[in-house]
């Protein structure tokens, strides 16, 4: 009997896994549907938007410009080495654009927001609910969905493109820098290869990136604080749980979007 037993436990541990990966999955997916409904329906709240816009954009353009910078410096500094291998050095500024482009800029604007605003909106809202502020929001009759959800969503959407086109220009910019003053590259060739090998769809589909990544990034923070457990330890479990959601969910939509473009 007991060995009986204990052969059913792992079977039994699997199926309350999977149980809760769908349970999981279903319950983001229903926040993430009454989220959108709020951001396309009244009332709206104007003034949160404008505080979410500065505080994910305007506050993150620092982060995201130096990580693009050093992004980009590093990027051509190994594909010159590994172009050398091969004779062919001279296609570094065309890689260097198109990686960045394409695939860097946007991931790693991304991944720097998931660091620094999922965390900050996971712990805002789970304080708030921790203080039992969200139900002082019911109280008045302010749903908590469009007062703190919906101006979150919105302004990530906005605001990544705008940050992943910062990235791509200033990850750009590092690879020139690097290929000019280091590699002694001619500026006036860097610049002309780069410009005649890039197609407007290589900076477009980074853009349409940005935009599922910037929904990723405050959907996970508002899910994750707005079920936060009360207390402190609950409210960091939330901000810990936000970061690495992000980043997981912004690697998966990436391999993706960049398989759907790749058959597109």
């Amino acid at each position: 009997m007991m060995s009986g037993a204990s052969g059913i436990n792992p079977v039994r541990a699997l199926g309350r896994s999977a149980l809760g990966a769908v349970r999981n999955v279903g319950a983001v997916t229903l926040f993430a549907v009454r989220g959108v409904t709020a951001v396309f329906t009244p009332p709206w709240f104007p003034a949160q938007l404008l505080r979410q816009l500065l505080a994910i954009g305007f506050f993150s353009l620092p982060v995201v410009g130096l990580t693009a910078v050093f992004t980009g410096a590093a990027l051509a500094l190994n594909i010159f080495t590994g172009g050398g291998r091969l004779n062919a050095e001279q296609v570094m500024p065309q890689i260097v654009a198109l990686g960045v482009t394409r695939e860097l800029g946007p991931v790693l604007a991304a991944l720097m927001l998931a660091g620094r605003v999922s965390a900050a909106i996971a712990a805002e809202i789970g304080a708030m609910r921790a203080t039992e502020q969200i139900d002082a929001l019911r109280t008045l009759s302010t749903d908590p969905f469009r007062y703190l959800v919906a101006p979150r969503l919105l302004a990530a959407v906005l605001v990544l493109p705008l940050l992943t086109i910062v990235a791509d220009t200033i990850g750009v910019a590092g690879g020139w820098l690097v290929a000019v003053r280091v590699l002694r590259f001619s500026p006036t060739v860097y610049i002309h290869n780069t410009s005649a090998f890039l197609q407007a769809w290589d900076v477009a589909s980074g853009l349409v990136k940005a935009l599922a990544f910037g929904f990723i990034v405050a959907l996970t923070g508002c899910y994750h604080g707005y079920n936060a457990s009360e207390g402190a330890r609950g409210v960091g479990r939330a901000a810990t749980h936000a970061v690495v959601s992000a980043a997981i969910l912004i690697f998966a939509a990436d391999y993706l979007l960049t398989s759907l473009f790749a058959h597109a």
